[in-house]
């Protein structure tokens, strides 16, 4: 048994230290980690969720130094009435499905939330303030983690396929993929012009966290407040860097690329997070309540891309 345990230990380290060779991609990553974790468990459960964390923050920050600072500044102007609407009419969409599925209402309000503004991140700065309970909280994050999962897959496939530009995939990615981990992943896969707009748009969404947190509380009647992501302060502060110190530019290239390979272990780290029995706790119905309210949205961001709105 110990010896079994140590070969898990083992094969799981050398699985992760593979994800740092540029052969291996953010989707290969991300179903590696799942799949060690649905058929062996994770030796490193505990430690794996930690660094995933401190991984995806170092990652997001690394790849702010191929971005230009006066792009995130306009980028973030241009979309803050397109921001605000658009998260308030997902959140009001949410609440109308769940009702429709039965949801228990504090799982409907996370899935909800972290699909309108950024997956697993919303959901744990709202969990505490709508007081969720466990349970709640690890049903309305594995069904986005696996949605994360199917759109790192399928989005970059569609994008091709329907001829997207760089720029229109980089704002659909941003506004449709749930997490910033596989936001970023997809659209580094897309190119780095629809990788600069989709960090940077997700980035700028993130940053509603806290009034809507706010305005939660109110209703909850909750003392518990919202902290900012201080990750996209690094972003910025990298992006700043790289826009006006462009003699270092082969040093901030190293560091972007080192980024990519970071954001790659991420994701097989937060695979391995993923459990039978979390699927098992979560049922069918949390699933189909956020595969037609991301479908419906996605479709219509898409449409609304396509038709010159956005």
């Amino acid at each position: 048994m110990l010896l079994s345990q140590i070969h898990k230990q083992g094969l799981f380290v050398l699985l992760l230290l593979s994800c740092a060779l540029p052969v291996v991609d953010s989707v290969m990553a991300l179903i590696a980690g799942a799949l060690f974790a649905i058929v062996f468990g994770n030796p490193f459960s505990q430690l794996a969720q930690q660094t995933s964390k401190w991984g995806l923050k170092l990652a997001v920050i690394g790849l702010g130094f191929s971005v230009d600072f006066n792009q995130v500044i306009e980028v973030g102007r241009s979309s803050i009435v397109l921001t605000i609407v658009s998260i308030t009419a997902i959140i009001g969409l949410g609440e109308i499905l769940a009702q429709l599925f039965k949801l228990n209402k504090n799982t409907g309000v996370l899935i909800s939330f972290g699909t309108a503004i950024c997956g697993g991140s919303a959901i744990a700065a709202m969990a505490p303030v709508i007081k969720a309970k466990d349970h709640e909280v690890a049903i309305a994050l594995v069904v986005v983690f696996l949605l994360n999962a199917l759109g790192l897959a399928l989005f970059p496939m569609l994008g091709h396929y329907l001829n997207l530009s760089q720029q229109q995939f980089g704002m659909w990615a941003a506004l449709a993929i749930h997490d910033t981990s596989s936001v970023v992943a997809a659209s580094a896969t897309f190119g780095a012009t629809a990788l600069s707009i989709a960090t940077t748009v997700k980035l700028t969404r993130a940053m509603w966290i806290i009034p809507y947190t706010s305005l939660a509380g109110v209703f909850w009647r909750s003392e518990e407040k919202a902290s900012i992501p201080l990750f996209i302060f690094g972003f910025l502060a990298a992006a700043l860097i790289n826009s006006n110190f462009p003699e270092y530019q082969s040093l901030w290239q190293f560091l972007h690329i080192g980024a990519k390979q970071l954001l790659v272990m991420t994701l097989f780290l937060i695979g391995s997070g993923l459990s039978l029995s979390v699927l098992k706790q979560a049922g069918i119905r949390p699933f189909l309540m956020a595969i037609i309210l991301w479908v419906i949205v996605s479709s219509i961001i898409l449409l609304l891309i396509l038709d010159g709105f956005i």
